[in-house]
């Protein structure tokens, strides 16, 4: 029988599904020496996932720049917190790399919250939003495109939380984790559907209507 995705998901069904659990290893990066030897573990790896989070403000004409940069392969994911170390020589190795395919979700906003903290030529990335669309999946948000394609929620409860304090909290690590190891499960599962077919795309007019009707566009 051939997995059956849809063009677009239900958002309550969503909050129905059973929250995802991340096994994998933590590792927080405060200093440009642990960032040298995190990168270059980093770019020894085949696929990697990226994402970024930045401290949201409550007040009216004040932003924060990037506050951190989450790294992951399969089994472990790297925090490196930008608001300590910056844009340094690491970093900027990383984010110029041509070689590792390294992928996101709605990378050209990361990019530029990522060239806020400091400059660097951006190297090669593949962005799900786009590769979802092969399959005809609409949906924009990491949420739906995961619920979509593993029956799994992740949870959002952390992503307006203070990513400048001294210590994150473990449920931001896991949360910043979650997001980075999501893109690989994701970016892997659209290449196997491409290879073999085994899917049914199933269209569902009622949720594009709404999604019309209400002008509500998820891009994280």
């Amino acid at each position: 029988m051939k997995k059956l995705i849809y063009n677009k998901f239900d958002k309550p069904t969503v909050a129905t599904l059973k929250r995802v659990v991340y096994h994998g290893k933590i590792v927080v990066i405060n200093t440009p020496d642990e960032a040298e030897a995190a990168v270059d573990y980093l770019l020894s790896q085949s696929v990697l996932g990226l994402d970024t989070e930045t401290r949201p403000s409550f007040t009216k004409g004040r932003h924060f720049k990037c506050s951190l940069l989450q790294v992951a392969n399969k089994s472990i994911c790297f925090l490196f917190r930008l608001n300590h170390i910056g844009m340094c020589p690491p970093i900027m190795k990383l984010l110029g790399d041509k070689t590792v395919t390294k992928v996101g979700l709605a990378w050209k906003n990361d990019l530029l919250s990522l060239r806020e903290v400091g400059e660097f030529i951006p190297g090669t990335f593949v962005d799900l939003q786009d590769m979802v669309r092969e399959i005809g999946i609409e949906d924009q948000s990491l949420v739906k495109i995961y619920a979509n394609l593993f029956g799994e929620r992740i949870s959002k409860a952390d992503r307006l939380s203070n990513w400048e304090r001294d210590n994150l909290k473990e449920t931001q690590m896991i949360y910043a984790a979650i997001d980075a190891w999501a893109c690989i499960q994701i970016y892997e599962e659209v290449l196997r559907l491409k290879a073999t077919g085994d899917y049914e795309l199933v269209v569902r007019e009622e949720i594009k209507q709404e999604h019309d009707e209400t002008n509500i566009s998820e891009t994280r």
